[in-house]
């Protein structure tokens, strides 16, 4: 590596811990263990986990679960691309530390997802169909509620049609990805000349 190459990224990784301790801060300051609001993305974190915990279908719990981190995966992306473009922020924080919504992008958003793709295997229902509606109440109930209660912010130009087209992409693709290694799994499991 050059040495303008390593300056270069010395300044970026010192911005970087600079802005985490601002991050951390800010925190202690606004969103620690004193504030409402800290709980909140406690409970959006832990209650989901509860749920999922009653209802999970054990029966399809690894074709279940697989869905689900791939739901988690890409909510992570899209979250990420979004807080450190700049175009939405979550002003409380459970872990100063994340840029993003842990309760949301690792509990309310994948257990959501995971009950619905679970309640449409089950009644063989459409699952992007009810997909599409509960997208709608996520991009259009839920984040604004988050937004009345200053647990979510939008920015530069960004509105809940823009969120409500980022939740069909965490809910359409690992549907697709699941259901393509379900039929994998479903064709190397019939017996040869079947």
């Amino acid at each position: 590596m050059s040495d303008e190459q390593q300056e270069a990224l010395k300044k970026i990784t010192d911005e970087m811990v600079t802005t985490k301790t601002h991050w951390f801060e800010y925190w202690q300051t606004f969103s620690a263990f004193d504030t409402w609001q800290f709980w909140a993305t406690i409970l959006i974190f832990v209650a989901p986990l509860i749920l999922l915990f009653i209802f999970l279908d054990r029966s399809k719990a690894f074709r279940i679960g697989f869905f689900g981190f791939g739901v988690h995966m890409i909510t992570v992306y899209i979250d990420a691309f979004g807080t450190t473009h700049g175009l939405w922020e979550y002003p409380f924080k459970w872990l100063p530390f994340l840029t993003n919504s842990l309760g949301l992008d690792a509990s309310l958003l994948p257990v959501s997802y995971m009950l619905l793709y679970q309640f449409t295997l089950r009644h063989k229902k459409s699952y992007l169909l009810y997909m599409i509606g509960l997208s709608l109440v996520f991009a259009f109930g839920v984040k604004p509620l988050m937004g009345a209660l200053d647990l979510f912010q939008l920015y530069k130009g960004m509105n809940y049609a823009h969120i409500f087209i980022a939740y069909l992409l965490l809910a359409s693709i690992p549907y697709w990805i699941t259901e393509g290694f379900a039929k994998y799994q479903d064709r190397a499991a019939r017996p040869s000349g079947a």
